[in-house]
C-alpha cells in the first residue's frame, strides 16, 4: 500500500511541477523609454514550495487525519495526528542527518534563502508549541471551534510570513537598496542609501500597463537587471557546456551533442522539491533514472525525425523542375544549358515536360534565340538539359535576363492494347516542382564593367570558418582588370581576435565576371556575439595587353587581341554602387539555434510531466536502470536492468498500470491530474488506516505507536530518497532541508487543522464538545519540540566558518551531526513508545 501511495504521489507531484512551473511574460517599461521584455513565474518559489509542494510532500499524513476523523463518527483517533508527529520527527531527524552526511568529503551546502529558512523554522517549532497548547493548556482534553479554525488559518498566516522574507517586504520597504554593477563581468553590487526622486513607471502585464513608482521600482528593476544577468548567465554556462562537448566529442553529431548536453544541463540545474520526489519514486519503482531516460527518448525523437524526413522527401508523386533555378552566361558564350531534373515517384515511368522562352529584359532574336520544347524523361532518367542560343553584338548594353517556363507535365503510358487499354499502365502522379521557371542573366562583353559587391551588408555566423564574398563585374567583360581590396575594422578587431587582416588584389581575365575574396573569420562561439567590421574595393584598372610580359621582354598581340583592347578602351571600368561591404559576425546560427534548443528542453516540467495516456501506459510496463549517478563519460551506453529494478517493478506494476489511468499533466496545465491524484491518495491512505489499526491489534501495538514507527517511517520513505538525491546534486541545502521544516509546519496545520476544526463543527452542532486525549499526543509533540530546538540550533551553529553550511563539512563534524540528529530520532520512538505503555509519566 506505502509503494502505492507513492506512486500516486509521485502523478501528485509531477502534476504540482508542472502547475507552478508556468511563465507568462510582462514588458517593463523604464524611465527613459526603454522596454524590457521578461518571462517570469506565475508561482513565487517560497509560496509553491510551502502550499503545493508541502502539500504534495504531505499529502497522505494530512489525509490520513481528515479521512480518520470524518470515518470515526468525527471523534478523535490517534493514528492521524501520531503519523503526523512522527513524520515530522523522522524528517526533522533521519533525512536531515542523512544529507549531512552523504555529502563527499570536504564539500559543503548551505541554505540559499536563509530568511525563508527562519521563518519556516520558527512557524514548525511554533506549529508544535501551539499543539501542546490547545491540548494542554487553553482547554485541556477539549478542542474549541476557535482553536481548530486558527490553527488551520495559521497556515496562509505563515505562508505570508515567508512571503514578506523572500520579496523583503514591509521593512525592507524602508531600507533603500541601490544596485551597481562590480568591476567583475556579471556582479551586481547592493548599497543602501537614499532613494532616487520618484519617477513614474509603467509595467505591462497581460497586455495592460500598470503604474508604479521610483521608490517601489528601485528595488523591482534591480530584480528584472538581476534575472536578465541570470538568464544571460544561464545562454552562456549552456554554451560553454556544448563548446566544451563538441571539443570532447568531435565525431559526433549536433543532435547528439544536444542530448549529451541537455542531460548534463539537466544534471546541473537547481531543481525543486517535487522532481527529487518524483526522481527518487521512479528509481526505486524500476522507472529509470529521469534524466537519462529523457535525454534517451530526445535522441530516439531526433533519429525518427530524420527518417520521416527521408521518408517524406521520397514522395509518391513524381516532381520535375530546374535545379538551380538561376543561370549566368556571357554575351559571346553562344548558347547556355539549363538543368532539369524529376525527383520522387515512379522511375520506370516515362515523364515528359514542356519548355518555352520569355522575355525579360533581354529580347528574343536581338539577345537570345528564342525556344520551346518538350523535354521526355525515359525511365531510369533524372536529369535532362535544354541548350537556349545567345546572340552575340557589339553595342554596349546592360545585364539583361529572360526567363525559361515548364508546363504540362505529362506521364506517358508504355503502349494502347487492341482494346484501346493502357498497357502496363501504373495510375502514376506527376506535377511541377519548385523551381519551375529559370532566370537567365546575360552579362554584356563589350565593356571593361562595372565592378562592385553583390550587398552593401552581409551577416556571417562566426562559424563559417572562411567567409567568401563576391565582388561581381556586371555591364560588360571585356579585358583583363585589377581591382584592389583591403579589410577595414570597426567593433570587430582583426589580428586574429575576430578575423584576420586580408588585403591584395583581384585579376579578372578577359570575360570573367566575378572573383571571390576569402576571410577568415576566428570562432570562439560567444552567444549573442554582434560585431562588424569592412571590406573595401579600391580604383579598378584596366591591365594593358601590352604589359603582360615574359622574360623581361614585351609580347606583339595578335589581331584577336588588337580588337580586343580597342573595344575595352571605349569602356574604361569604374567602381559600382557597393565599394564598400559591411560584414556583421554574429553568433553560430547553429550553436546559437542548438542553445536555445537546449535551453527550452531544460525545463523539468517537460522531464518530469506526460503529455498523453499511451506515453504513461508506456512508462507503466517499461522497466528502467535506476543508475542516477554522474558518469564521466556521458557517450556510455545506457545501463541494463539490474535484478532489484525488475523485483521492484512486478511489485509495482499493478500500481503504475492503475494509475496510468490518472489524466497526464498535460491536460488542464496540469490541474486534471491534480485533483485526480490528491483524490485517489485520499482513499488510499482511509485503506492505509485501518490496515495500520489491524496490524497493530495483530502484533499488540497501539495506535500511538504504529503510528509513531511504521506508518510515519512507510510515508516517509519517498521524501527520504528525495532529499538524498537532492543534497548530492544540488549546490544548496534548499531542496534537502529547506522544505523540511514548511513541510513540518503544514503538516499541523492542514493534517490537524482541517481535521479538528471539521470535527469540533460537527460536535458543536450536536450540541456536544469534540474531547481530544492530550496524554500520548501532547508527550511527543513536546518530546518534538524541545529536540527540534536542538537540530535547527545545530544546523545554525554549522554555518561558522569553522564547518561551513548546514550540509556536509569535515569528517568528523559530519559524522557527529549524522550521530547526534539519528540519536534524537531513536530517543524520541523510546520515549513516545514507553509513554504510551505507561512506563514513563506523561500528560
Amino acid at each position: 500500500m506505502f509503494l502505492g501511495v507513492s506512486i500516486i504521489a509521485d502523478r501528485f507531484m509531477a502534476s504540482i511541477e508542472v502547475i507552478t512551473s508556468q511563465e507568462r511574460q510582462i514588458t517593463i517599461k523604464k524611465p527613459n523609454g526603454e522596454k524590457i521584455t521578461t518571462t517570469v513565474r506565475i508561482w513565487n518559489e517560497t509560496v509553491s514550495n510551502l502550499t503545493l509542494m508541502a502539500l504534495g510532500s504531505s499529502a497522505p499524513e494530512i489525509l490520513l487525519g481528515v479521512v480518520e476523523v470524518c470515518g470515526h463518527n468525527f471523534d478523535a483517533g490517534e493514528l492521524g495526528p501520531n503519523t503526523i508527529v512522527g513524520s515530522a520527527a523522522f524528517n526533522m531527524f533521519v533525512i536531515i542527518g542523512l544529507c549531512v552526511s552523504v555529502i563527499p568529503d570536504g564539500e559543503i551546502r548551505r541554505v540559499k534563502h536563509l530568511r525563508v529558512f527562519f521563518v519556516t523554522a520558527a512557524w514548525s517549532v511554533f506549529a508544535y508549541t501551539w499543539l501542546y497548547l490547545i491540548l494542554a493548556v487553553s482547554s485541556p482534553g477539549i478542542v474549541e471551534i476557535w482553536e481548530g479554525l486558527l490553527t488551520l488559518f495559521f497556515f496562509p498566516i505563515c505562508v505570508g510570513f515567508a512571503y514578506v522574507a523572500d520579496r523583503r517586504l514591509l521593512f525592507y520597504k524602508y531600507v533603500y537598496k541601490r544596485y551597481r554593477a562590480g568591476k567583475q563581468k556579471g556582479m551586481i553590487i547592493e548599497t543602501e542609501g537614499e532613494p532616487d526622486p520618484p519617477t513614474k513607471v509603467d509595467v505591462e502585464m497581460d497586455g495592460k500597463m500598470h503604474n508604479s513608482h521610483g521608490d517601489e521600482f528601485v528595488v523591482r528593476e534591480a530584480g528584472f537587471e538581476e534575472k536578465e544577468m541570470d538568464e544571460e548567465e544561464a545562454y552562456r554556462e549552456k554554451a560553454r557546456i556544448l563548446k566544451e562537448l563538441k571539443q570532447k566529442y568531435p565525431e559526433k553529431e549536433t543532435e547528439q551533442l544536444m542530448e549529451l548536453a541537455n542531460y548534463q544541463v539537466l544534471a546541473q540545474q537547481q531543481k525543486s522539491r517535487a522532481f527529487y520526489r518524483c526522481q527518487a519514486t521512479r528509481i526505486l519503482t524500476g522507472a529509470g533514472n529521469i534524466l537519462k531516460k529523457h535525454a534517451a527518448d530526445q535522441a530516439k525523437r531526433a533519429n525518427n525525425y530524420g527518417i520521416c524526413s527521408e521518408v517524406s522527401a521520397n514522395d509518391f508523386s513524381a516532381k520535375v523542375f530546374f535545379d538551380p533555378g538561376a543561370y549566368q552566361c556571357l554575351e559571346n558564350c553562344g548558347s547556355v544549358a539549363l538543368n532539369v531534373v524529376r525527383r520522387g515517384g515512379d522511375l520506370t515511368s516515362t515523364v515528359s515536360v514542356d519548355y518555352r522562352t520569355e522575355d525579360g529584359t533581354a529580347n528574343a532574336g536581338s539577345d537570345y534565340q528564342f525556344t520551346e520544347g518538350r523535354v521526355v524523361f525515359q525511365p531510369g532518367e533524372t536529369e535532362k538539359e535544354i541548350h537556349i542560343n545567345i546572340i552575340d553584338d557589339d553595342i554596349f548594353e546592360e545585364d539583361e535576363h529572360f526567363l525559361v517556363h515548364l508546363s504540362n507535365v505529362k506521364v506517358i503510358s508504355d503502349g494502347i492494347d487492341a482494346n484501346g487499354r493502357d498497357v502496363n499502365h501504373v495510375d502514376t502522379l506527376a506535377g511541377l516542382g519548385l523551381p519551375c521557371t529559370a532566370t537567365v542573366t546575360i552579362f554584356d562583353d563589350d565593356h571593361a564593367g562595372i565592378f562592385t559587391f553583390e550587398e552593401p551588408v552581409v551577416t556571417v555566423s562566426e562559424s563559417i570558418g572562411v567567409m567568401e564574398v563576391k565582388v561581381v563585374r556586371t555591364a560588360g567583360a571585356r579585358g583583363v582588370v585589377v581591382v584592389p581590396y583591403k579589410t577595414m575594422e570597426g567593433t570587430a578587431k582583426g589580428g586574429g581576435e575576430d578575423f584576420e587582416d586580408t588585403h591584395g588584389v583581384l585579376e579578372f581575365d578577359n570575360d570573367e565576371v566575378f572573383k571571390t575574396i576569402c576571410v577568415n573569420i576566428i570562432d570562439d562561439e560567444v552567444y549573442e556575439k554582434n560585431k562588424n567590421f569592412f571590406l573595401e574595393l579600391g580604383d579598378p584598372q584596366l591591365l594593358e595587353m601590352t604589359e603582360k610580359k615574359e622574360d623581361g621582354k614585351e609580347e606583339p598581340l595578335t589581331k584577336k587581341e588588337e580588337e580586343e583592347r580597342r573595344i575595352a578602351e571605349l569602356g574604361r571600368p569604374m567602381l559600382g554602387e557597393h565599394v564598400k561591404m559591411e560584414v556583421i559576425i554574429e553568433e553560430s546560427y547553429e550553436f546559437k539555434s542548438t542553445v536555445d534548443k537546449l535551453i527550452k528542453k531544460t525545463n523539468l516540467a517537460l522531464v518530469i510531466g506526460t503529455n498523453s495516456w499511451r506515453e504513461q501506459f508506456m512508462e507503466a510496463i517499461t522497466v528502467s536502470s535506476g543508475n542516477d549517478d554522474d558518469d564521466e563519460d556521458e557517450s556510455a551506453e545506457e545501463k541494463l536492468p539490474s535484478c532489484f529494478h525488475y523485483v521492484m517493478h512486478f511489485l509495482t506494476v499493478f500500481w503504475k498500470l492503475l494509475f496510468a489511468f490518472v489524466p497526464p499533466t498535460d491536460y488542464w496545465n496540469g490541474w486534471a491530474c491534480f485533483v485526480v491524484s490528491i483524490s485517489v491518495i485520499g482513499m488510499l491512505t482511509a485503506v492505509i488506516g485501518d490496515l495500520a489499526s489491524h496490524f497493530g491489534c495483530t502484533v499488540g501495538l497501539k495506535d500511538s505507536v504504529t503510528a509513531v514507527v511504521f506508518v510515519a517511517l512507510g510515508t516517509s520513505v519517498p521524501d527520504t530518497f528525495a532529499s538524498k538525491v537532492a543534497a548530492i546534486q544540488d549546490q544548496y541545502a534548499d531542496a534537502s532541508i529547506g522544505n523540511v521544516t514548511g513541510s513540518n509546519a503544514v503538516n499541523v496545520f492542514l493534517g490537524i487543522g482541517l481535521a479538528w476544526s471539521i470535527a469540533a463543527i460537527y460536535h458543536q452542532s450536536k450540541g456536544d464538545k469534540f474531547r481530544v486525549d492530550p496524554g500520548t499526543l501532547a508527550f511527543s509533540v513536546t518530546l518534538f519540540t524541545i529536540f527540534a530546538f536542538i537540530c535547527i540550533a545545530v544546523l545554525i551553529y554549522r554555518r561558522r566558518p569553522e564547518i561551513g553550511g548546514e550540509l556536509g563539512g569535515p569528517r568528523i563534524p559530519k559524522i557527529l551531526t549524522s550521530c547526534l540528529f539519528f540519536s534524537l530520532w531513536l530517543m524520541y520512538i523510546v520515549f513516545s513508545s514507553l509513554e504510551a505503555y505507561c512506563h514513563v509519566k506523561g500528560f
